[in-house]
Order: structure tokens, then C-alpha cells, then sequence
């Protein structure tokens, strides 16, 4: 496979800082370590104080085949960090640890182990020439130095070719001027057309809190964005907030400080918990869903016989649009939730090069975990997300981030993949099911010790009762569906019977969500049946 970089020298239009590898090999006692070095200067913005996010390289070379280290080496700022390699099909097998220096204080983290339970999408996305394998992203907040190891499994195995760091800076955005253009790029111009629902202000940030269902919706205020002390948001139509008040929905706080230790759910307490889900080995249902290359207007009627592997063509009527090309929403649809807008979280549309394609229908909602860290604000969600929109297209090589929503430790939730938060878009996520279902991130990571907290976990609740309730599916009940590909759980062509709001986990061989989150998803999805967002509710 090809490198990458098509999309990265016409991302921005911009001149990019040139990072360059040092070709210093120094021979040690366990293999060979490469010496790289960095050159060049970060982008200026464009003179209003804002910054556009970038991506930094260093390449991890060397003659070792099962063996990759960097040495401490100074670097640009970064605050969220990864591991890359040329051929996505070639899966990696062994370890990679980074440490970080803080740009602040100059102390040194602990070794910390990435992730590698990510898959390029099985659509047409995951087929292009520069999609590279990466491990998860790994936010670690401002650091300007970086040591990296990486070793392959077992005496067969070879690190893969082309291996690399990618550092990314997240950039900064000033209220007005965020990077999101509200384009006609099919992203639904800003908060996705028809949402019909003014985000909050994005100057303040949510307070954590353990929220229980009402008979009314709340809403959950943005979290500012870290260096910005004037909020972020978007240019273009999408960031010009509607006149109307959402229905049902409080104002948003005046400038709570943000907090650094969300409250944790008490057992017994928290509308989330119940009782764990027996599996069931009988199907309830029969496969169902593919996507589309344009989003419908109505639901098709379900095939009564198993479905075959998703394919890019619809199955049902042809939709229709409005006369901009925009498909309407839903006329049934419940009373949307507290979205921040990718204008409002600072996403850079200049990266999305393709427009959004769409299913039929939301068959079912996977929650996943960003597998970071817990050790954010909920200020610095805005700058987590901007980071791993551009790993995902820059490093990753897809066309867009690739969860459809995201929540932090406050409750609040984030559009993520462009193409409008009412429709059914498309998501790259869950590998295998990504063409019936969309993906809710948390942000953090709840396999080591982290633990969702209550607003995280009813914001998920009322997220996926919502998207779920747009397409008449139960968030309590089982679908079954036909997985599109390998997955280490399931193989291709065979019917899965999964819970409705299910973990990645379910789908594809990951630790993802990570077990404290999944082991809360019953309570999830006893909350979401009775959230105000379910339909009939």
C-alpha cells in the first residue's frame, strides 16, 4: 500500500512546519535505535490569536525488524500522540510505550502502553491508497518531548514498515473564528440541518453531576475550550446560532468553573445501574440494514429474510432531498439533546475532503471508549476532539473522525462525523457493523482503573435513546444483524444477535469500552428506555 500524504498537502492550503528525520543510527545492546530530530516551526494562525491544528511526524527507523526505539528527543508541542505504519492490513503485534515530558513543568510521565484495537472502516473508506494501521491516539495534554519503544511479538514477527509517531496539536480556536466551516460538504452546515436546536453557549462549561430522568429533557452546556479563554466556535451558517429555544431545555450556566473531579456514581443511587443482561442464544430478529449512498426519508420495512454483507447501495426507495442536495429530517423525530456543533468544537472542515455517505437505518448504537486518559477537564474536550479528527484523517488516512458522538466525564455531548446528528451517517467505529449502527465515544479510559461517572453514563443513555428512537428501535431490546467482516467475535456473513446499545466489544475483539463502562451499559440501557428522549416517552 502506498503512503499517505495526498490529503495532508491539501488539507489547509497551508504551509506546513517540515519535520524531518535525522538518519543518526546508533547500535545498542538490544537492537537498533533510531536518533530522530526535529526542524521547522508551528503554523501562524491567521492573526486573531487562533491556531489550526497540526500533525507531527517522527519516524521510528531501523534495521531491527522486531524492534523500534526513539531515544528522549525535544518536539514541537503536542498534546495527543500515536502510532502509525504504511499498510493497514498489516495488523500489529506486540507492544509500543511512549513517555511524554509536559510542556509546562519539564516532568517526565510514566511509560504508557498505546492501543492497537483499531481497524480501518470495512467500506470504501477504509480501501483508499493513503489509509494507513495506527494504534488508538493517546492524549497526553501539552508536551514537548517524547521516548518511544516499540517491540513485535514473538520471534516471528516484524515490526511494520514505514513505522512512525504522529504527534498532534490540537491548535486553538477563538469564539467566532473556529475552523469549522459550515460548508455544503454534506456536514448539514455546522449542527446539522433540521436539528432544529441551538447548542449552548460555548464560554461555559458543564459542572459534572449525577442527573437522573425527568418528565423534561435537560441540556448540557459545552465545555470551553483549554487556552481559549473566549470559547470556541465555528464560521460559516453553522455557527450562527437559530432564534428559536429549544424545547423543554434549560439555559445554559453562566461561567461555572470548570472541575477536574466529576462525581462518581454511588451504587444504589444512579439511574443507570441495574441488573446485567442474560445473554440469549436465540436470535431475536433477523439481519437487517445497508448503507446508502444518500440518507432516506422514511424507513424501509424490514427484510423478513437475513440480510447479505452491507454494500454501498441502498435497499429501500429511492430517497429524496430538498432542492440543496440536504435530505430531510424526520417528522417524528423525539426532542433533540444539548449537541455541541463541530463549529462550536473547533473542527477544521477543510480536512473532510468527501462528503458523508448514510444507512438506511440506526439499527443499533455502539459505545466505545477514546482510551486516552481520565486526567482531562471538561475544557479540554474541545482541543481532545479537534486532535483526533486530525489523527483520524491525517494519520489514519479516513475522511473524517470516525465516532459519531462523543461524551466527556461531564455529560456533555459532541457531534462527531459530519453529515447532520439527526441523520444516519455512516461512522467508521465499529469494524464489521459500522453500516447499521452509529458510535458514542466516552473520553477517557474506563479499562485501567477509570470509572464513567454519572452524567457520562446518562448522557450516553439519552444520547442513544434519541438516535435510536429516530429509526422506532428499542434501546432495550436485541437486533440481529449480519457482520460485514471478520471481527475476532464474529465472521463474515454471520448473524449476530447483539443488545441494541451494545459495546465495541460485542462486535469486533477489543477490551473497548473498557471494562468499568461496560459494565454499566445494563444500567445505560434500563436509563435510556425510560430517558425523556425515547420515543413514547
Amino acid at each position: 500500500m502506498s503512503p499517505r500524504g495526498a490529503r495532508a498537502r491539501r488539507a489547509n492550503g497551508k504551509k506546513r512546519a517540515v519535520w524531518l528525520a535525522a538518519g543518526v543510527v546508533v547500535l545498542g545492546g538490544t537492537g537498533v535505535t533510531a536518533v530522530a530530530v526535529s526542524g521547522g516551526g508551528e503554523d501562524a494562525g491567521p492573526g486573531d490569536g487562533s491556531r489550526p491544528a497540526n500533525a507531527h511526524v517522527l519516524a521510528l527507523d531501523g534495521k531491527d525488524p522486531k524492534r523500534r526505539a526513539l531515544p528522549r528527543t525535544e518536539t514541537q508541542t503536542f498534546s495527543l500522540i500515536g502510532v502509525s505504519w504504511e499498510d493497514s492490513g498489516d495488523t500489529f503485534a506486540g507492544t509500543a510505550q511512549i513517555r511524554t515530558r509536559k510542556a509546562a513543568t519539564g516532568e517526565w510521565s510514566e511509560w504508557r502502553d498505546l492501543d492497537f484495537d483499531v481497524r480501518a472502516p470495512e467500506s470504501a473508506e477504509g480501501d483508499a491508497s493513503d489509509v494507513r494501521g495506527a494504534s488508538e491516539p493517546l492524549w497526553v495534554g501539552p508536551s514537548d518531548g517524547v521516548e518511544a519503544r516499540v517491540v513485535a511479538d514473538g520471534e516471528e514477527t516484524a515490526v511494520p514498515d514505514a513505522l512512525r509517531l504522529d504527534m498532534i496539536d490540537p491548535g486553538k480556536t477563538v469564539k467566532g473564528k473556529g475552523n469549522g466551516n459550515g460548508g455544503d460538504k454534506g456536514n448539514g452546515k455546522g449542527n446539522g440541518k433540521g436539528n432544529g436546536k441551538p447548542t449552548a453557549s460555548p464560554d461555559a462549561t458543564p459542572e459534572p453531576s449525577d442527573p437522573a430522568p425527568t418528565d423534561a429533557p435537560t441540556t448540557a452546556a459545552p465545555s470551553a475550550d483549554p487556552g481559549d479563554t473566549t470559547g470556541g466556535s465555528g464560521g460559516g451558517e453553522g455557527s450562527q446560532p437559530p432564534t428559536d429555544e429549544p424545547t423543554g431545555s434549560a439555559s445554559a450556566p453562566e461561567e461555572p468553573a470548570p472541575s477536574t473531579a466529576p462525581t462518581e456514581s454511588t451504587p444504589g443511587t444512579d439511574p443507570t445501574e441495574g441488573p446485567p443482561d442474560e445473554p440469549t442464544d436465540e436470535p431475536t430478529g433477523q439481519p437487517t440494514g445497508r448503507p446508502s449512498a444518500e440518507p432516506p426519508t422514511s424507513e424501509a420495512p424490514t427484510d423478513p429474510t437475513p440480510s447479505t454483507v452491507p454494500t454501498e447501495e441502498p435497499t429501500g426507495p429511492a430517497p429524496t432531498t430538498d432542492p440543496s442536495g440536504t435530505p430531510e429530517p424526520s417528522t417524528t423525530a423525539p426532542t433533540t439533546p444539548a449537541i455541541v456543533s463541530r463549529a462550536d468544537w473547533g473542527a477544521d472542515e477543510s480536512l473532510v475532503q468527501d462528503p458523508p455517505a448514510y444507512l438506511n437505518k440506526v439499527d443499533a448504537v455502539f459505545v466505545h471508549h477514546t482510551a486516552g486518559t481520565n486526567d482531562y477537564t471538561c475544557a479540554d474536550s474541545p482541543a481532545i476532539i479537534r486532535a483526533i479528527l486530525t489523527f483520524h484523517v491525517q494519520t489514519n488516512g479516513w475522511n473524517d473522525i470516525g465516532y459519531n458522538f462523543f461524551v466527556d466525564k461531564c455529560g456533555t455531548v459532541f457531534e462527531g462525523r459530519a453529515g447532520g446528528v439527526d441523520r444516519p451517517v455512516l461512522g467508521a467505529h465499529t469494524y464489521g457493523f459500522n453500516s447499521y449502527s452509529s458510535g458514542i465515544s466516552l473520553l477517557g479510559d474506563y479499562e485501567n482503573g477509570g470509572t464513567p461517572t454519572a452524567a457520562a453514563k446518562q448522557a450516553i443513555a439519552d444520547l442513544a435513546a434519541w438516535k435510536l428512537g429516530l429509526h422506532g428501535v428499542d434501546p432495550e431490546a436485541k437486533v440481529t444483524l449480519t457482520a460485514a467482516a471478520d471481527t475476532g467475535v464474529w465472521t463474515k456473513g454471520q448473524a449476530a444477535t447483539l443488545n441494541t446499545v451494545s459495546g465495541h466489544r460485542d462486535g469486533y475483539a477489543t477490551l473497548c469500552p473498557g471494562a468499568s463502562l461496560y459494565s454499566a451499559l445494563p444500567g445505560i440501557r434500563t436509563a435510556a428506555g425510560n430517558s425523556p428522549y425515547a420515543t413514547g416517552n
